[in-house]
């Protein structure tokens, strides 16, 4: 059996990281992880460290704490900008999953189907990762590297994620295709960020999960929507030829044809529901 150790602040965290060690959070991913089986490996559990949690806004943006959950989010007041992740939330299993599971526990477990993570690429945000001798922050689309993979290095810890304010007025939205209503793993899912001025759409940001190892920006679909006339004409800038970065895989859930398809709609439902 390995060790299990809860700190009660970073600087102690940080120290014990110095062997290695598998981070739990929430634990609503390590614990189905492990069924069956005993617990082998050292565990640091960071759910005690109070400088973790919270959101906090300043006058570049938002910190997130890394043990944030989603119900501390989805509960938060926070600016239209944070619809479209609060929406993710809400997708995020059930409600218990919701009080325990964490922002940060979200984007380290790294699945392709990961509901925070298009909303927060989509809201263009950038990881704090704290070790010993000092910290580092990376934007989050580097952040994840592949299924199950990150840049995180022996002795790191995720410890904020940072949204940066938009320079106009922004909204966001999610939209996630599954088997059922609930409790599902994505098929496809979507988010977008639309910032505006004067009835034109100022900038734009996209993304896509469920249909690439890593969910993926969709660049020339934000270079497109830039300039445009903020009412239902929106949806007509979409083209499939945006959707090249994407690399969707046959699997029980669909065909990476029907993964497409869906991506167009929910493309489509995003951008009329920004529009409404």
């Amino acid at each position: 059996m390995g060790d299990y150790h809860r700190p009660r602040d970073l600087d102690e965290a940080l120290k014990a990281l110095t062997r290695p060690c598998t981070v739990l959070a929430g634990g609503t991913d390590f614990y189905p992880a492990r069924v069956g089986r005993p617990v082998t490996e050292n565990v640091l559990d960071i759910s005690g460290i109070e400088v973790l949690r919270g959101i906090s806004a300043t006058a570049e943006g938002w910190r997130l704490g890394a043990t944030t959950t989603w119900s501390d989010l989805i509960e938060a007041e926070l600016p239209p900008l944070f619809d479209g992740l609060k929406q993710a939330g809400r997708e995020v299993g059930g409600r218990q999953i919701q009080n325990a599971g964490t922002l940060a526990g979200n984007l380290c477990n790294a699945s392709p189907a990961a509901d925070g993570v298009p909303a927060l690429l989509a809201l263009d945000a950038e990881i704090e990762i704290a070790r010993s001798n000092g910290s580092r922050r990376v934007p989050l689309a580097e952040f994840i590297t592949g299924v199950r993979r990150t840049l995180l290095q022996p002795g790191e810890l995720v410890v904020a994620l940072h949204v940066p304010r938009p320079q106009h007025e922004a909204r966001s939205a999610f939209l996630k295709l599954g088997a059922r209503r609930y409790l599902v793993i994505s098929i496809a899912m979507a988010s977008a960020v639309v910032e505006s001025a004067g009835g034109k759409v100022q900038a734009a940001r996209v993304a896509v999960g469920a249909c690439s190892p890593v969910a993926r920006r969709l660049p020339a679909l934000e270079t497109a929507l830039a300039g445009a006339t903020l009412d239902g004409t929106l949806v007509d800038r979409i083209d499939p030829a945006h959707l090249a970065p994407l690399s969707p895989i046959n699997d029980v859930r669909g065909s990476a044809v029907y993964r497409r398809d869906a991506v167009l709609v929910l493309l489509k439902r995003l951008l009329q529901g920004l529009v409404a």
